[in-house]
């Protein structure tokens, strides 16, 4: 499978999210931007695009996979104001005030310290900056992990159900949390925009088929599972899911996501 595209159903995922981040920032002349948690470029690279060539554009992003695919897109579409770079949100490598808007599409969620790199931010970011990120809710595919936390107590899997939720807490914070760290960060918060979408399946074998659901969360879902319990839990849980599926007509995967418009004052 090719590494610069086995993963490019990712941006399917994470257009919602963007577009409402895309129609938050302030689109400017001669700024140095950040993006952080690129992925597979996007809005990275639609950024590099819309803000033209006054403008710089970086990315960082810890994958050496994320890196290959978003050369290999600025090469196919003749990007030149835009580079990528691997890195962490903690540790941003850039010298204070370097950029006047910070973007972080869904990406902010996924790093090891959320307080310490709302600060690595707010000390990149220059005076007046604007700081556009969205993140995904504690609520994301509850019909989910409500049939996986039932199917784990069913089994008397206590301590496994206790993982499944501090998963879900180790990447989703409530809003208020996230508020809370991005003001003790230094920014002041001009708007919160909480929104959301349904990602729809035929039933749960679909879903579990899905190349994003395989990709991006099954690999997470495992870990909570011992080995020699996978095959049953997930087979029952599939048949749930299915069964939900027939009642609804269809298996509707709810996924809110809130946006914040933040400036450096």
């Amino acid at each position: 499978m090719n590494e610069t595209t086995d993963y490019d159903d990712l941006p399917l995922w994470s257009a919602p999210f963007g577009l409402t981040l895309l129609e938050t920032v302030k689109v400017r002349k001669f700024m140095n931007i950040l993006d952080i948690g690129s992925g597979s470029g996007f809005p990275m690279l639609e950024i590099a695009e819309r803000f033209g060539m006054s403008c710089m554009v970086y990315g960082i992003d810890p994958s050496e996979r994320s890196l290959a695919m978003i050369n290999a897109k600025k090469e196919a579409r003749g990007i030149v104001n835009a580079r990528i770079l691997k890195g962490v949100a903690e540790e941003i490598p850039f010298p204070d005030g370097y950029f006047e808007l910070i973007v972080s599409n869904n990406g902010l969620n996924n790093v090891a310290d959320q307080p310490g790199s709302f600060a690595e931010c707010y000390r990149v970011c220059d005076n007046g900056a604007q700081m556009v990120i969205t993140m995904n809710l504690p609520h994301t595919m509850t019909e989910f992990y409500e049939l996986f936390g039932e199917t784990l107590k069913e089994l008397g899997m206590e301590q496994e159900f206790s993982k499944m939720e501090a998963h879900i807490a180790a990447k989703r914070q409530p809003v208020e949390a996230l508020t809370a760290m991005i003001e003790k960060a230094g920014f002041t918060i001009q708007s919160i925009q909480v929104d959301g979408f349904k990602m729809k399946y035929a039933e749960g074998t679909s879903f579990f088929n899905s190349s994003f659901i395989r990709n991006a969360f099954l690999p997470s879902w495992l870990e909570i599972v011992p080995d020699d319990q996978v095959e049953s839990l997930f087979t029952t849980l599939e048949e749930k899911l299915n069964h939900l599926a027939e009642l609804q007509g269809e298996l509707a995967m709810s996924v809110p996501f809130v946006c914040f418009d933040c400036t450096k004052t």
